[in-house]
């Protein structure tokens, strides 16, 4: 058996080590915090259950999938329920719109806003899916070690119907003009970490996997899917060991040959970070980084974000599951963002109430809030700025919903940019990876093998394919097979 050390026990290295171990590797996990799950922890207090990161549930096919890979289905761990109205969505003209699950009523929204909006989106609809369907099946599991993987027909074919070398906020405004439409297609890329003028076409992808396949939701919270990950980890006898901070590497030429953790000497055969790439490179690498602080100082960086958890002793109407404000300029906010970084003049911001769907994550009568304004990385953040936006979103909340939330709230943690580096060595405190622009895509990325040491490779949000968990558990996969590839057992384990 060959000995696979992985580091830090997010979603992307849950994903790498079942599959390496279902293949009969020895792998451990060395997590340096006292909870799994990384951007996907869980924590309870006052009877109150709080997801600390993802909140929305996409692409619910890439579960699945995984899951079937295992002889497991999603139901066999948790239940999934679509949520219907997907999401709220609070305007600047002090309206309101319920975007609905079904298609046949969306379309009806779309045309009440813009006459014959309806028959365009069927046709962006249909090339968002046939997007989706190159993307998740051709793209993303590609290892994007060389340009070759690229070059086989239906993907060379399907280059001009991709829009790769198109403007995403182009594209969408040569279907739709309504200014409403226009910021309901914008939303999910938002998060991509790039203008819409400057994230590519492609991303319509999102915009299907949105409208198309859902908004979900697995009842028990979203950390269930980390409690699935880590069982069918286990079960192929992976180790998960918590509170180990690595701090280092040995290697003799080309080889690493071990892993240094809480100052002890592990050997291994391979290894594979999960954790912050740029944080691998400088400060456990010993010299033998893929790249260097200056590439790092160049590549664009998705947001970061300013989160509150809150818990309410009364029930809050006017909310839904998923509550988008729009009620500012999207445009100054996304400047203040990506091109001019500083604290938001008047933030677009986004509200959670899990506790509308799901009563186990909130004692009887009370109201679970998760509240988020996504925020340029690398900002200085402190008390009293936190302190700051906080009554500044409780003010808009509670004007918008008609109803007082700050003499309710019996319980308050707030999480930022200090936070993401501390619990996670996050580069620049970024909350969501890599921008996904055209020159970060694909082999462009910092790649998911080390250039100096054979047995040593990367995984999650900073390599291929990108930020959020349905990519993070590809990329797990996809590291997983490039192991197995260049290392392979004598015997291989079914």
């Amino acid at each position: 058996m060959k000995k696979v050390t992985i580091i830090g026990a997010g979603i992307s290295s849950l994903s790498s080590a079942a599959f390496l171990a279902k293949e009969g590797y020895d792998v451990t996990i060395l997590e340096k915090n006292q909870t799994i799950g990384g951007r996907a922890r869980q924590f309870s207090e006052k009877g109150f259950v709080f997801d600390m990161g993802p909140s929305w549930y996409w692409m619910p096919d890439v579960f699945e999938q995984f899951y079937n890979k295992f002889g497991y289905t999603t139901s066999d761990f948790y239940e999934l329920k679509r949520l219907d109205p997907s999401y709220r969505i609070f305007w600047k003209d002090n309206s309101q719109s319920d975007i609905p699950a079904s298609e046949k009523e969306l379309f009806q929204w779309f045309e009440e806003l813009e006459p014959g909006s309806s028959k365009k989106l069927q046709s962006f609809l249909a090339e968002a899916k046939y997007k989706y369907e190159v993307g998740m099946q051709d793209l993303v599991y590609k290892p994007s070690l060389k340009l070759t993987e690229f070059a086989d027909m239906r993907i060379l074919k399907g280059l001009f119907k991709l829009h790769l070398l198109s403007s995403f906020s182009k594209y969408i405004r040569t279907y739709f003009k309504d200014e409403k439409i226009l910021s309901l297609l914008e939303f999910p890329v938002l998060f991509l970490g790039a203008m819409p003028e400057e994230t590519p076409a492609l991303y319509s992808l999102m915009n299907y996997a949105d409208i198309s396949l859902g908004t979900w939701y697995p009842m028990g919270g979203m950390h269930k899917f980390i409690e699935a990950f880590e069982r069918i980890a286990k079960e192929n006898g992976v180790k998960i060991l918590t509170g180990q901070e690595v701090s280092g590497i040995q290697y003799e030429k080309e080889r690493l040959t071990h892993v240094v953790a809480n100052g002890n000497n592990i050997d291994t055969d391979i290894l594979v970070s999960g954790a912050d790439y740029q944080h691998t490179d400088k400060s456990i690498m010993n010299g033998k980084a893929n790249y260097s602080d200056k590439y790092w100082d160049k590549r664009t960086m998705a947001p970061s974000c300013l989160l509150y958890y809150v818990g309410v002793n009364k029930r809050i109407d006017n909310l839904l599951h998923h509550n988008l404000f729009f009620d500012e300029e999207f445009g100054l906010h996304a400047k203040e963002i990506y091109k001019d970084p500083k604290w938001p003049t008047a933030p677009l911001f986004y509200v959670s109430a899990p506790s509308k769907t799901d009563p186990s994550v909130a004692p009887e009568g009370h109201e679970n809030l998760f509240l988020l304004i996504p925020i340029a990385p690398d900002l200085k953040d402190d008390e009293s700025i936190r302190e700051e936006y906080f009554q500044l979103l409780m003010d808009r909340l509670e004007a918008r919903t008609g109803q007082k939330i700050r003499d309710h709230i019996v319980y308050k943690r707030s999480y930022c940019i200090s936070d993401f580096k501390k619990d996670y060595h996050a580069f620049k405190g970024n909350a969501y990876g890599l921008a996904n622009t055209l020159r970060q895509t694909a082999i462009l990325k910092p790649s998911l093998k080390n250039k100096n040491l054979d047995n040593v490779y990367y995984t999650g949000q900073l390599t291929v394919p990108g930020p959020g968990v349905p990519p993070s558990i590809i990329s797990g996969e996809v590291v997983a097979r490039e192991v197995m590839k260049n290392h392979p057992l004598a015997i291989t384990i079914k």
